[in-house]
């Protein structure tokens, strides 16, 4: 039944790097996972299992739905006090009104004005689109959330989870605020390509390992570069995480907020350590969930995500060869060498799906990568994993339009590959030259035999970006008097429990929470040791124990 070539187990395959990285739907390796895809952390329980039900019934995925009460439309003014908190210059930002609509099922919809540049506040505004699920109780206060990425919609995660992702007692006690930062989604979002262009790009090859490759490459993402710089405009310059933590810190006023309550996930928790950092005084209860280590450098991330994902794969494939209906024989090597000869396969001959479209080696990683965000999705991966045994790899390719946000009627749902590559060229210095590209390749394949050289190459994308980086590494500084808790997971595939360990040692007034599990993220998806101690945290102020493991 398994039609794929075999070779010896540990033995690294050819280049199958980068067959697009910017178009496809995750921008940096054309993998999705490379920092945090926000694709896959945090739809890997809501909307993702929604779309998942398509291919096969997953009954984990069912969540108990608490409905919103009816929203009224209103205008909100800040509280004289709040906003006398702006800094200087930026006072028309924090005391301005903001026009709440009705905008379906009992949410309130708005737009926040905030400067383009916050250097030079006179060259112009963004507006931030914001959406609100009112508390269905005695309101205490706003929780902001950032749901990851960086490229995630804040605006589509509170209106697809927020009903069902948030326990009764913080909805109760909290407006929960979900915003689209600068550059995603509805919110000045960075635009490079249409639709029919992101799908032909999908099936373009490189072959890194190659000087003819990496020159094709790299001229394909000068001129993807280029076109992002024409239609996005000089916006692009500016959607960087200090911006947008100095926006989140409007958005806390307008909420009429003296302090900050944020939940992040993901990425969402280096926006929120970057707000920490610049206003330690405005920090109320925050809690980061799946956390970034803001100290390691673009390559150090990439390397413990290959590590990361590796380690996950392995764990899959140990659950799986525990069914019935698994595909994968003999041991866990066994097993992980088969899907690694499918890779292979078809990497050496790029396959047809049922629509007609090409499925090339990188498809088929986006495809696999996906259900290694939640383990409630790894009987998807089986049953697809199963069909391209059998030459089909029709499932593959729709687990891989699941994470580039491709609807199955050929529309992208969201510019998220698009913000992912531009935030993180400006957030971060890569190696971009040859010689440095190509040893950073051999260290991912020693490091991760399966998905290494799909992670290799990411200076690629950033090489000819139109804008420079501006921050360097390092770690975080955290004086405020607020505690902070930090949530990580000891399967994590995209960010591993070593950043939660080391962000909460930077923070030095924090708590650590591990779920023991596998997947991305644990608040919304793990147990109730975790909602407890978060919920607790937000509403009666209680600081879970540090080092408290569930």
């Amino acid at each position: 039944m398994k039609s794929a070539p075999r070779r010896s187990a540990g033995t690294p395959s050819r280049d199958r790097s980068a067959q697009l990285d910017a178009g496809g739907g995750s921008a940096s390796r054309g993998v999705a996972g490379r920092r945090f895809a926000a694709q896959g952390p945090r739809r890997g329980f809501a909307a993702l299992c929604l779309a998942l039900a398509s291919m096969l019934v997953l009954s984990a995925c069912t969540v108990p739905f608490l409905p919103a009460p009816k929203a009224k439309p209103s205008t909100s003014t800040v509280d004289p006090s709040i906003a006398a908190s702006a800094p200087e210059g930026l006072e028309k930002y924090y005391s301005q009104s903001v026009e709440w609509s009705s905008c379906e099922d009992g949410f309130h919809c708005g737009k926040v004005q905030v400067p383009k540049d916050y250097a030079n506040p006179a060259a112009g505004d963004i507006a931030l689109s914001v959406i609100k699920l009112p508390s269905t109780g005695s309101k205490q206060g706003s929780l902001l959330v950032n749901p990851g990425g960086p490229g995630a919609s804040g605006v589509d995660f509170v209106k697809d989870a927020g009903n069902t992702h948030f326990t009764e007692k913080l909805r109760a006690n909290y407006d929960v605020v979900g915003f689209d930062p600068r550059g995603v989604g509805r919110s000045a979002p960075v635009t490079c390509m249409t639709d029919a262009e992101r799908d032909a790009a999908r099936e373009k090859v490189f072959r890194k390992n190659t000087d003819e490759g990496l020159a094709a490459a790299l001229a394909f993402n000068k001129s993807f570069a280029e076109q992002c710089a024409q239609q996005t405009g000089d916006v692009l310059g500016h959607i960087d995480t200090v911006s947008a933590a100095k926006d989140l810190d409007v958005l806390r006023a307008v909420s009429n907020d003296a302090k900050l309550n944020y939940l992040g996930f993901s990425y969402g928790t280096f926006l929120g350590s970057t707000y920490a950092s610049l206003f330690p005084d405005n920090v109320g209860r925050v809690v980061l969930d799946g956390a970034v280590d803001p100290a390691v450098s673009n390559e150090e991330q990439t390397a413990g995500q290959a590590r990361a994902f590796e380690r996950a794969l392995r764990t899959y494939v140990a659950s799986c060869q525990g069914q019935q209906q698994c595909p994968l024989s003999g041991s866990v090597d066994n097993g992980v060498q088969e899907i690694r000869d499918l890779i292979d396969a078809v990497d050496q001959n790029p396959q047809t799906a049922k629509d007609g479209r090409l499925v090339t080696a990188n498809d088929f990683v986006n495809g696999l990568i996906l259900p290694l965000y939640n383990d409630q999705s790894w009987p998807a991966l089986t049953q697809a994993l199963d069909s391209a045994f059998s030459g089909d790899v029709s499932q593959m390719m729709r687990l891989a339009d699941l994470g580039a946000d491709r609807e199955p009627n050929g529309k992208y749902s969201s510019n998220s590959a698009f913000a992912f590559q531009a935030i993180n060229c400006l957030d971060y210095p890569m190696v971009t030259d040859t010689a440095g590209m190509r040893a950073e390749e051999t260290r991912l394949m020693q490091d991760s035999p399966t998905f290494g050289s799909f992670f290799a190459y990411g200076g690629v994308t950033c090489k000819d970006w139109p804008y420079k980086y501006t921050r360097t590494p390092a770690p975080v500084e955290y004086k405020g008097s607020a505690p902070i808790v930090v949530v990580g997971t000891t399967g994590d595939p995209a960010t591993p429990l070593e950043w939660s360990q080391s962000l909460r040692k930077q923070l030095e007034n924090a708590s650590l929470v591990t779920w023991e599990g596998e997947g991305h993220t644990a608040y919304g998806r793990s147990n109730t040791c975790v909602s407890t101690a978060v919920d607790d945290y937000f509403v009666d102020g209680k600081l879970p124990q540090d080092g408290l493991k569930c």
